[in-house]
């Protein structure tokens, strides 16, 4: 995976980043890149600064300020030693906004991060600013669930293939190029899905347009084989000989099959794009994405397309 160049890892305090901080040293040797990390700390609330009499609120802050900058300092100590350039810094304000803000002023190419939840049957794996993230990010976002194993032994990419045209849709082209070479670097086991569905099948077998079964599977087969003309289209352009992949075709939402087959087949991380209107600011993320992330538990890797325009401006 020799694509990044200036990697921003994001600590928080408050969880356990040892493995992403090992993961974030291991792509930054194998990439010669210069890897930053950072931590947010969040401004004092206005309504809590009258409260405060022993220290001005600003003398507060930056004491806060500059003890998160020993703890870095502490933490990134022993990698100077490992022949990485990295630096460090502590941002204060809104950890998304301030974020994005560093990723904007520095051009970062990929930022890392830690999970906020634990995941499971009763909690969302990815917070607020995970999400926010996702959706206004304008660089590649790869949160890594707390409990994961060093290893991704299943890497899943999800392909969008419904209007693929090798000139005008290179998003497929991205998460394939990251997946593979990921999966190389681990090394891991490669997963493929695309998901297509026919539309209008629902109002076809309502019976209103008068169409036959056996038209109505005309079309279905039809569909099918064109979501697999494309599928086959874009696997064409890459030698998978030395990877052992599996590649799903599947019927039905998005949403629904690709957290499912995430799940039964154990994968360690999702490689996903995010859908949006080129140069349209506002449209972070699709219905689907957001479907899909709501329901993983594993690590995600997320890819916005080419003329991607973030909200987040420097001067605001």
């Amino acid at each position: 995976m020799q694509r990044f160049k200036k990697i921003l890892l994001v600590i928080d305090a408050k969880t356990e980043s040892r493995a992403a901080l090992e993961r974030a040293i291991t792509l930054a040797k194998r990439n010669q890149a210069l890897l930053t990390v950072v931590d947010v700390i969040k401004e004092l609330p206005r309504y809590m600064r009258p409260l405060l009499t022993s220290k001005p609120p600003a003398e507060l802050q930056m004491q806060a300020t500059e003890k998160r900058r020993c703890d870095l300092e502490r933490l990134i100590a022993p990698i100077r030693q490992e022949e990485v350039h990295v630096g460090d810094k502590v941002l204060c304000g809104t950890p998304f906004l301030e974020i994005i803000r560093e990723v904007l002023r520095n051009q970062h190419d990929l930022v890392m991060m830690t999970a906020e939840g634990k995941g499971g049957l009763k909690e969302m794996l990815f917070g607020s600013t995970s999400m926010h993230l996702m959706r206004k990010c304008p660089c590649p976002l790869w949160v890594m669930k707390l409990t994961q194993r060093k290893q991704y032994a299943r890497i899943l990419a999800a392909v969008d293939l419904a209007s693929f045209d090798e000139g005008k849709n290179p998003l497929n082209t991205k998460i394939m190029d990251l997946a593979i070479s990921l999966a190389r670097l681990e090394p891991s086991e490669l997963h493929v899905i695309h998901t297509w569905t026919l539309h209008g099948e629902s109002t076809l077998r309502g019976g209103r347009l008068k169409i036959s079964r056996g038209e109505l599977d005309k079309l279905l087969r039809e569909a099918r084989n064109a979501h697999k003309g494309w599928l086959d289209r874009l696997l064409q352009n890459y030698e998978l000989g030395d990877l052992k992949h599996h590649v799903h075709l599947l019927k039905g939402k998005a949403g629904n099959l690709i957290p499912d087959l995430a799940k039964r087949k154990r994968v360690g991380i999702i490689i996903m794009g995010t859908v949006c209107r080129t140069g349209v600011r506002g449209l972070f993320i699709g219905n689907t994405a957001e479907e899909v992330l709501r329901r993983v538990d594993c690590s995600v890797l997320t890819i916005k397309p080419d003329g991607f325009s973030t909200p987040i401006r420097l001067d605001e």
